[in-house]
């Protein structure tokens, strides 16, 4: 009955049975199958039979808090017995450009306090990762700030700002990184990933027309495609990929720089295990830590210029 409970929450988070399908790779059919035998089961119904949108009943709404509560738990199964202290699972989601970089020094802290802690990583892109924290898959994730609104049951923690900058081959002359984009083939961050809707958003605001060439997911695979000669590309600055190869040079997007936000995604702390909130301190301890030393570097190299 676990499945029938998830598709339940799932159908209350997006309001109908056909996007609560699309949200969780089932049909229509199936979710309306899975509804009423959960209703069956239970003996009574849980949504008003009117219009196309699935609106909760009075029994409805207080079956969904109960339900969270047990896929809560259900997901809590995989853990040992003991507390953290002595053990246990922490399931989280990172963006592999966090997970060498933030995720590795948070957990690197977290491990001195909690060296029984057992710790699954799941790597994913953004959207992935949000489905299956939605699912109860992982505990937590660190991922790109939605560019939609947090479901009232999660909680959001920014970490870093990543600007975007346009990377071209050295051996491509120019400074005006506008001309640059309409004149050089372009090499996408994938429209469908979360970063890659900020580029679209960016180039459609601006009104700049692009010659597209490639387009994929993968940060370090652009900057690569980019020394090879192969075109230009919008990408954000990202720790784990700096210093950019001899082939790449930089052009600042100047006054209308725009961010990649970076932070951790979890639900609220009564449908969440103890241990997220120590390894939520942990990342922001660590993103702290990466910001100050940003600063200081940046500091020392004014000071430089200056002399």
């Amino acid at each position: 009955m676990i499945n029938e409970l998830r598709t339940f929450i799932a159908v209350c988070r997006h309001g109908t049975f056909a996007a609560a399908g699309d949200r969780i790779g089932l049909t229509q059919s199936a979710v309306s199958s899975q509804i009423k035998r959960l209703e069956e089961a239970l003996g009574f119904e849980l949504f008003a039979r009117t219009g196309r949108s699935a609106t909760l009943n009075a029994a409805g709404e207080t079956t969904l808090g109960r339900a969270e509560e047990i896929c809560a738990l259900y997901a809590k199964l995989g853990e040992l017995p003991n507390d953290a202290a002595n053990g246990g699972l922490l399931r989280i989601g990172a963006i592999a450009s966090a997970q060498s970089t933030l995720v590795a020094r948070a957990l690197a802290k977290l491990r001195t306090t909690l060296p029984l802690l057992r710790v699954h990583v799941s790597p994913g892109v953004s959207m992935r990762l949000m489905d299956e924290l939605d699912a109860g898959k992982i505990d937590a994730a660190v991922m790109i700030r939605p560019p939609f609104g947090i479901l009232p049951e999660l909680m959001w923690q920014s970490l870093v700002h990543e600007p975007y900058v346009l990377i071209a081959p050295t051996k491509v002359p120019g400074k005006d990184w506008r001309m640059l984009l309409q004149e050089q083939p372009f090499l996408r961050y994938d429209r469908a990933s979360f970063g890659g809707r900020m580029v679209e958003r960016f180039l459609r605001h601006e009104g700049i027309a692009v010659k597209d060439a490639i387009e994929l997911d993968e940060i370090p695979g652009l900057i690569h495609m980019v020394a090879k000669g192969l075109g230009v590309a919008l990408v954000p600055l990202v720790e784990a990929n700096l210093p950019l190869p001899s082939g790449v040079r930089v052009l600042s997007l100047g006054e209308l720089t725009f961010c990649r936000e970076v932070g951790l995604l979890q639900r609220k702390p009564r449908a969440s295990p103890p241990v997220v909130a120590q390894f939520a301190q942990c990342l922001r301890e660590a993103a702290e830590a990466t910001g100050e030393k940003a600063r200081t570097s940046k500091a020392g190299s004014d000071g430089g210029k200056r002399r």
